[in-house]
């Protein structure tokens, strides 16, 4: 267990080293960011003397080695937009996005699940083959669509719900939150619902094809042939046997959904990290760019890494194969 854990931390650590050095290499070709920080009137003299304050004059592999230094201590340097700590901006942003993904995963999981587990049992239902087809829409729409299709009708026609904005929050700390306020509640429907609609389709139909194969199998002929009920069947045994292979492609989609949660936040002008990277870009902003790069990686491969870790927990055949490696 340990030499995995151990093979694992490794592995996660050039794959870090890796994607930070194409991320940050991929920005010299964004653009120049000293011509959007002078005005019209600039010299040669200011603009030399700006990128020696911003260190752009020195070797690329002098700034990366800088970049990874001050990331390991949590510095990414001084946004070249907003003249502030890179740090201090994205912990600004982050309530917002964590709380979006929080609400889209828990919905994308609970909803995903149960309506995996029900079109699976009664899959010759006409409730289960009308929630497949509608669940195509969820696997089929890309997420900008159908977040402007849920503004149209619960906005714009409904007046239901706002179509922008995160509503009034509440600071607890250095956390501000949107759970606390009614406005705030409200704002989060239609995000959440459009970040966690694919998310929830594609668990619902993996968690159904695993259902489905499990109930061929010929310890539930078995235990049918005990006389055991139905109700203990399906969730004592085929669904505990279910949830194994789910939970590795359940824990990537979660690291998705903080991720693909730029279009979501371009959308619905939503005040987190991703509409704060989309704006970076505008501005050729690097070192915004490039801590929220590596913080999505980060995420990425920890949760990876958990998913590992509870998967080699769980099933008691890697166990096996890791003794005998």
């Amino acid at each position: 267990m340990l030499a995995y854990i151990i093979r694992r931390v490794f592995q996660s650590v050039i794959v870090l080293l890796v994607v930070g050095l194409v991320a940050f290499s991929m920005f010299r070709f964004v653009g120049d960011p000293v011509d959007n920080m002078l005005g019209q009137e600039r010299t040669q003299t200011d603009i030399d003397r700006l990128r020696t304050d911003l260190g752009l004059d020195k070797p690329f592999p002098v700034q990366y080695f800088k970049f990874l230094q001050g990331a390991v201590q949590g510095n990414f340097g001084v946004s070249y937009r907003q003249g502030r700590p890179v740090s201090t901006i994205i912990a600004e942003r982050a309530p917002a996005t964590l709380e979006l993904a929080l609400v889209s995963g828990f919905l994308a999981i609970s909803i995903g699940i149960a309506l995996g587990v029900f079109t699976a049992i009664r899959r010759n239902g006409i409730a289960a083959n009308t929630i497949m087809t509608l669940s195509l829409i969820g696997v089929s729409l890309p997420t900008f669509l159908i977040g402007i299709l849920l503004i149209y009708i619960f906005s714009v026609e409904l007046d239901l719900l706002p179509s922008f904005g995160r509503g009034e929050t509440v600071q607890i700390g250095g956390w501000s939150t949107g759970f606390l306020t009614a406005s705030g509640l409200k704002a989060l429907i239609l995000p959440s619902i459009t970040l966690g609609l694919y998310q929830m389709t594609l668990i619902m139909r993996l968690v159904r094809s695993e259902m489905l194969e499990v109930l061929r199998a010929d310890y539930v002929r078995f235990a049918r042939a005990r006389g055991l009920a139905e109700r203990a069947i399906n969730f004592r045994h085929a669904l505990k046997n279910t949830l194994v292979p789910v939970i590795t492609v359940t824990g990537l989609q979660l690291g998705s959904i903080i991720a693909f949660a730029i279009i979501t936040e371009t959308v619905f002008q939503w005040p987190g990290v991703g509409l704060l990277f989309i704006n970076a870009i505008q501005f050729v902003d690097i070192p915004v760019m490039a801590a929220y790069l590596m913080l999505i990686s980060v995420m990425f491969v920890g949760i990876n890494l958990i998913v590992d870790l509870l998967y080699f927990a769980i099933d008691p055949r890697l166990r096996v194969d890791g003794r005998t490696a």
